[in-house]
């Protein structure tokens, strides 16, 4: 049994009871796929991908759902598989073309790169570290309100990796930047795949060590500290922001 994993304007098609179709089940969308590949390049028999024509009609009996909020109806394990699967479809969607010399580019399973027909020049898929982290003081959590969250959400800051940094050098830059507050004993706690399109997220616990919070409005509107029993209204689920929150809560709060 394989799965098809197709996706239409940054969507994925899913049955109308939220599974995910097999390869047996998709006939009636396969003359609309634009690029199709393998989720697992050393499995050529396996899990596929697929992307449609944006104006495509769905067939009866399938429905496109947002992606992230697609877990509570595949799991943990196919979310991530979808998100695996995203990744291939958007890098070679947005790689059609030599950067180098603007000729074709096509799909080259020996090296999983896409390829110049012209230059030679190989594109392998893009990933993007960021970071993610806890920062504590006093048994209270850091966390920050986005520009673009709902009302009364919060969350752990994050940012993304620049050239020439060290993990622990962007954790330290990025929580400065949106809180001011300096952070010391910074530790690696865990990471995860999240393909909004691309990143890699990699979670870190730190310790406070000065400053006055301080929140740059350009990206938080507001950051403040919480107690374990103050958290206010968090993203649940798989992502490795409700993780570090939920951590802190379990060690931060005696039974």
């Amino acid at each position: 049994m394989s799965f098809y994993y197709i996706f239409q304007n940054g969507k994925i098609i899913l049955k109308e009871d939220g599974s995910i179709p097999e390869a047996a089940e998709i006939d009636g969308l396969r003359q609309h796929f634009v690029n199709a590949g393998c989720v697992d390049k050393e499995d050529k028999d396996g899990d596929r991908w697929a992307e449609l024509e944006m104006t495509a009609k769905l067939p009866d009996g399938f429905d496109a759902c947002e992606r992230r909020g697609c877990w509570t109806a595949v799991g943990e394990e196919q979310f991530f598989r979808i998100g695996k699967a995203f990744h291939y479809m958007d890098w070679q969607r947005l790689h059609k073309y030599c950067g180098k010399c603007g000729a074709q580019n096509v799909f080259d399973p020996g090296e999983g790169a896409m390829k110049c027909l012209a230059c030679g020049e190989l594109f392998y898929p893009v990933i993007s570290p960021a970071i993610i982290v806890c920062v504590e003081k006093e048994g209270k959590i850091l966390l920050g309100h986005g520009v673009n969250f709902p009302a009364g959400r919060y969350s752990v800051l994050a940012g993304f990796v620049e050239p020439g940094e060290s993990l622990e050098e962007c954790v330290a830059r990025e929580v400065y930047e949106e809180s001011r507050i300096r952070v010391k004993n910074i530790k690696y706690f865990t990471s995860q795949p999240w393909p909004f399109p691309r990143s890699l997220m990699l979670g870190f616990i730190a310790e406070w060590e000065s400053g006055d919070i301080c929140p740059d409005t350009t990206e938080v509107t507001d950051v403040r500290w919480f107690a374990p029993h103050e958290i206010p209204e968090y993203y649940r689920g798989v992502s490795i922001s409700a993780k570090l929150i939920e951590d802190f809560i379990k060690r931060h709060t005696k039974y």
